[in-house]
């Protein structure tokens, strides 16, 4: 029977805490290949956090951007010709410099190349695959639990990042629960694809790939959380988040994590 180690709120957060001085710190360049319409967003919250966002999908610049940056994320969201392409490129080159990497399988679920690109992806081993539950489903062929997740993440040597109204964090052995973050969240285009986009940043300063998950969705679920009270919708909370993010610290972490 295997028996899962869990990760205790106190090393979270102060994993969060430690994670989130570093990426002021160190200014890591996250390259960004994801929705069309999450670009903007998502640039923005990577300049919140501190990081160097870039973006481009041409053939004759994708190989030296990723070769310059820090971390790779790679989102199936708009999934035209180019953006294959860019992938293949940017994961090649990825995997050839042993750079951190996430994929978020965005519509896996609707469509099957795109499912089917996805599990080549996937076996190329990015360093975390952060979906939701009909992804998960899409991709695995299981209901997604805590169990299902750790199964998977042993399989696939990967870390999962499966989030949810929890969200859980296992790489086969240990697991978190995470519960921060706010219903309103979901009413924002690329609201996860920006959280997937901080996950790569957060890996490009935490080698554990798990501990940099983990502090990746409890900083942008706080954010979220202490966004949302002082909001009065989707469109003020899209600023607000932005603005809580950059003036995140130690004490709102503390005081606002929900790790078991």
């Amino acid at each position: 029977m295997h028996h899962p180690t869990g990760v205790s709120r106190d090393s979270a957060a102060q994993t969060a805490v430690d994670i989130l001085a570093r990426l002021h710190t160190r200014r890591p360049r996250v390259h960004c290949i994801t929705n069309s319409v999450a670009q903007n967003f998502t640039a923005n919250i990577l300049l919140a956090a501190g990081c160097v966002p870039s973006m481009t999908l041409s053939p004759e610049e994708i190989g030296s951007f990723v070769a310059g940056a820090q971390a790779l994320l790679v989102n199936l969201g708009t999934l035209d010709a180019e953006r294959r392409k860019a992938i293949t490129t940017a994961v090649v080159g990825a995997v050839g410099s042993r750079l951190p990497w996430v994929l978020d399988p965005v519509f896996v679920d609707r469509a099957e190349p795109r499912a089917a690109l996805a599990h080549e992806l996937i076996g190329r081993r990015p360093s975390v695959v952060r979906l939701n539950h009909s992804e998960f489903l899409a991709l695995t062929g299981n209901k997604p639990s805590p169990d299902a997740a750790m199964a998977y993440a042993r399989k696939n040597k990967i870390v999962v990042g499966l989030s949810g109204e929890t969200d859980i964090v296992t790489d086969g052995e240990r697991i978190a629960r995470i519960g921060n973050g706010h219903p309103l969240m979901a009413n924002i285009t690329a609201m996860g694809c920006a959280g997937s986009a901080l996950l790569a940043a957060c890996l490009a300063v935490e080698p554990d790939a798990i501990r940099a998950t983990i502090a990746a969705l409890v900083i942008f679920g706080v954010a979220g959380e202490i966004a949302a009270a002082k909001s009065t919708g989707p469109g003020s909370l899209a600023v607000n988040i932005v603005d809580n993010l950059y003036n995140l610290d130690e004490p709102k972490l503390a005081a606002y994590a929900k790790v078991d």
